[in-house]
């Protein structure tokens, strides 16, 4: 009688364990892109707080995910902290440069949108206020449709 195997042995728990630490590097990646987001498009705590939620909600249902598909349903705190681990390494290192980088280019872009926007923005309130006038005086007049009613 052959009896599957009810362990992992210590190569297996180290791959499993340096696999949840680059899962925390992608979900450290994955996080940016609210961090981005945040520095986009200023909006109030609520949505950061539900933006904080999506974010954990997404990396529960990858650790169980991750513990059914690959460590055979056992969920072990190695994968979590494997996980927080390789977030934090990403954070700390990779992910400052790439804030740093991303907060310099919204900046130009900023910097640009500005240029563009005042300018546009004078030229229609210029237009704006030619078309006023010319409404404001033509509503005094009265242009029958019709000048014969016999038609």
């Amino acid at each position: 009688m052959i009896v599957p195997e009810t362990f992992f042995t210590v190569s297996e728990e180290l791959w499993l364990f340096f696999i949840s630490c680059a899962a925390g590097a992608v979900f450290g990646i994955y996080y940016d892109i609210f961090r981005v987001l945040r520095l986009t498009v200023p909006h109030h705590g609520f949505f950061v707080f539900l933006e904080d939620v999506i974010f954990l909600s997404s990396y529960a249902l990858f650790l169980s995910a991750f513990a059914s598909a690959e460590a055979r349903g056992e969920l072990r705190a190695y994968y979590a902290f494997g996980g927080i681990l390789g977030f934090i390494l990403y954070y700390f290192t990779i992910g400052r440069f790439v804030m740093r980088f991303m907060s310099k280019i919204i900046g130009i872009i900023k910097i640009s949108i500005t240029a563009i926007v005042k300018p546009a923005k004078f030229i229609m309130g210029k237009f704006v206020g030619i078309t006023k006038k010319a409404v404001k005086s033509n509503k005094n007049t009265s242009h029958p449709l019709q000048t014969d009613r016999e038609i």
